[in-house]
């Protein structure tokens, strides 16, 4: 027999509130705030009701494109949740550990062997790797780039194209290293 919160959960998503309205209040949310912070209409204590009306407008546009195409996002969104959120966690126990085995002084000294624009380029560079790792594990790319929209490329091309990057990385650091 279903608990209480199946049942809800199931009823709620025959209404679309996962579908839909989650993802829908979201992206309101983040639009709002990336408006609010640009101060793109002046003042945000005085545009409030123009913030919210440009990020309403902007998320509905956003989310109906996935219902007007027919793509299926719940599952894919959830799964990109769910995996973001097992990174992160993993991240946090990572630190939580380094912090319980490395010496008390290491981000003072960390920070001294590490100001140099490299460090910050490595750590750039790892975000998106796994941010686009996580985009493709969890399917959310084939609903962001959709087959039939762009270029077909081979396998074999787009294999190509990542080893000679990964080398050409590889022949700046030796070379810089080297200076």
């Amino acid at each position: 027999m279903p608990t209480f919160f199946e049942t809800a959960i199931l009823k709620l998503q025959g209404l679309g509130f996962f579908t839909f309205l989650l993802p829908f209040i979201l992206t309101a949310a983040i639009i709002y705030g990336g408006l609010r912070r640009a101060q793109l209409f002046g003042e945000p204590e005085r545009n409030v009701a123009v913030n919210a009306v440009v990020a309403f407008v902007i998320s509905l546009f956003v989310w109906a494109a996935p219902i007007i195409l027919g793509i299926d996002i719940e599952t894919k969104l959830s799964a990109f949740f769910i995996q973001g959120f097992s990174v992160s966690l993993i991240v946090l126990i990572a630190l939580v550990l380094a912090g319980m085995f490395f010496p008390p002084d290491l981000a003072k000294s960390l920070s001294d062997k590490f100001k140099g624009p490299a460090f910050w380029g490595i750590i750039i560079v790892t975000a998106l790797i796994v941010g686009v790792v996580i985009l493709v594990s969890s399917g959310l790319s084939t609903v962001l780039f959709p087959k039939g929209i762009g270029i077909n490329l081979s396998s074999d091309l787009v294999l190509s194209v990542v080893a000679l990057l990964v080398l050409v990385g590889i022949i700046a650091v030796i070379v810089r290293a080297a200076k």
